[in-house]
């Protein structure tokens, strides 16, 4: 039951103001008198009057003008790209005298994966729109989502009746300056629009780039969802960000489902270093239709006699490349030990092509996206023949190429992910001369099937670079107890199948026996020797009386 003190309603003064300009929603503006938005101002307009303020708004054409603060004494016309729904806090508006704040309802904003916030024991008491026999809530969220007569921020569902759909332009942000705009329902719930995103994928020649629309300002990065480290964009304070993902860019995870079609997924982290339940995931893809076509091109020659008709068709399909981990013997391995004997393996899966490869910028990365090392470099050599060495070809024709290493981890995972950079060539890829230093420090010249040497040979480009990616579990030789009180102080040496095994107290009481005994034995010495000097007088008296 409602008391004395709860009034259903709360004022809301509405004046016609006849401007140049065109505006679909049934207001243009809201006023708030001596208020202001006090930072974000874009652009500053000496003006005469509010209404002339309210114009340049709405044909500002540089920035998405979503609001204004007019001083009534100087006529300045502060513009913004942002609002009281847009900028972070609730109380995003000043007390200031002479001052009005002036709000656009003429803006788009972006309405794709929004999110409500719940509030409790509350609803309005006003409201712009009443929707009866509406089917369900998720019908409610969708009429409030799709308003075309004002920016819908808040709507409630059956609270004033079964199937009563209730919108209303006002949010808690917008409702500071009104006295109780809230009416107390124990069992009613007001839902609150909070952020919305509108993600779009500009598929281009050599890479993706997500640009990610937002109606409430942005603090915080997105980054490719395995790459946090190394493919991230830091935000600031902004409604409209992107995200470039290089197809062929080995500090993005993009990976190539299949031909033509690339996929990668991406994280809209609103805190700089912690993920939050606020945070977006988001699998953004892009399809390339490679069909072959056929391009003519007529053209009419005056050609005295018979020529002769000749007629060539040519027709070369890009290759198919695959990198695999194996043995030195070629079978695959998926996991192994730290120094198991490997090797990198790329293959040419077609067996006509013309084609040879070659690989270069060959990087190990572990699982965790924080550590990361060049194995062969941007000519196709080895860094550092003693963790991998040169590639070699496996057969004849160059279409299968190998660098063998020996297995190694990183501290901090477990899985070592390979990416590499392979290029079809042709008619053949020559091999470039590296100069590389054995483990006796030795310095010797290698071929090495990485860049190409001489460019008239090879008709490629930058373009034709196919970005692979490997990986595998790598797992050490330390092997500890679970009970760390068993191997406290344990030296343990294995070797064939004898086992050997001491610990230090056992050493301690092996020296304490072997000083006993040597005591013992020193004493059974000394008493021998005493024993014989005594006897020895007797002796001689005896001889000397027979």
């Amino acid at each position: 039951a409602l008391t004395k003190s709860q009034f259903p309603v709360f004022t809301i003064f509405a004046q016609k103001t006849c401007i140049r300009a065109t505006c679909s929603r049934s207001w243009a503006f809201e006023v708030v008198r001596s208020h202001e938005l006090r930072t974000y101002v874009r652009r500053r307009r000496r003006v005469g009057s509010r209404r002339e303020c309210m114009e340049i708004c709405l044909q500002e054409h540089e920035f998405t003008c979503r609001s204004a603060n007019f001083n009534l004494e100087t006529g300045d016309c502060a513009m913004s790209d942002m609002d009281r729904f847009t900028v972070s806090g609730l109380n995003s508006l000043s007390p200031e005298d002479n001052v009005d704040y002036i709000e656009s309802n003429c803006v788009t904003d972006p309405l794709k994966m929004c999110d409500f916030t719940q509030l409790k024991g509350r609803i309005l008491k006003t409201v712009d729109g009443i929707y009866q026999d509406v089917p369900s809530i998720d019908d409610c969220r969708r009429l409030c989502l799709q308003s075309a007569d004002f920016r819908c921020h808040t709507f409630d569902y059956g609270d004033t009746g079964k199937g009563v759909c209730r919108l209303s332009h006002h949010a808690t942000p917008s409702l500071q300056h009104i006295e109780e705009p809230y009416l107390d329902l124990e069992a009613a719930t007001t839902y609150q629009l909070t952020a919305c995103y509108n993600v779009t994928v500009d598929c281009r020649a050599s890479d993706m780039v997500a640009r990610i629309r937002t109606n409430k300002v942005f603090n915080g990065k997105v980054y490719a969802k395995n790459r946090p480290n190394s493919c991230v964009a830091d935000v600031v304070n902004d409604l409209e960000f992107d995200l470039r993902l290089g197809y062929h860019d080995l500090n993005c995870d993009v990976k190539q489902d299949a031909l033509g079609r690339f996929s990668t997924d991406i994280i809209i982290q609103h805190h700089d270093q912690i993920v939050t339940s606020q945070d977006v995931g988001l699998s953004v893809r892009c399809s390339y239709n490679l069909q072959n076509r056929s391009v003519g091109h007529g053209m009419e020659l005056q050609v005295s006699g018979e020529p002769e008709e000749s007629e060539e068709n040519g027709f070369v399909v890009s290759p198919t490349v695959t990198m695999r981990i194996t043995n030195r013997q070629g079978d695959d391995i998926h996991t192994a030990q730290v120094g198991d004997a490997l090797s990198l393996r790329f293959n040419i899966l077609d067996d006509n092509t013309p084609y040879q490869i070659f690989v270069r910028e060959l990087v190990a990365l572990d699982g965790v996206d924080s550590s990361e090392i060049l194995l062969i470099d941007s000519l196709g050599c080895p860094t550092d023949p003693t963790i991998m060495g040169p590639i070699t070809t496996v057969d004849e024709g160059a279409r299968s190429l190998q660098a063998p290493f020996d297995a190694f981890k990183f501290p901090t995972s477990d899985v070592v992910q390979f990416k590499a950079l392979v290029t079809p060539c042709l008619p053949s890829c020559e091999p470039v001369l590296c100069d590389v230093e054995d483990y006796y420090g030795i310095e010797r010249r290698v071929d090495s099937y990485g860049k190409r040497r001489r460019r008239r040979e090879v008709v490629s480009t930058k373009d034709d670079d196919m970005l692979l990616v490997q990986s595998i579990r790598i797992a050490d030789k330390f092997q500890f107890t679970e009970n760390g009180e068993d191997s406290k102080g344990q030296l343990t040496e294995k070797s064939g199948e004898r086992n050997f095994c001491m610990n230090f107290l056992g050493l301690a009481a092996a020296a304490t026996i072997f000083l006993c005994t040597q005591v013992l034995l020193a004493m059974v010495c000394l008493w021998q020797r005493k024993w014989r000097n005594d006897a020895a007088p007797y002796h001689h008296d005896k001889q000397s009386k027979m």
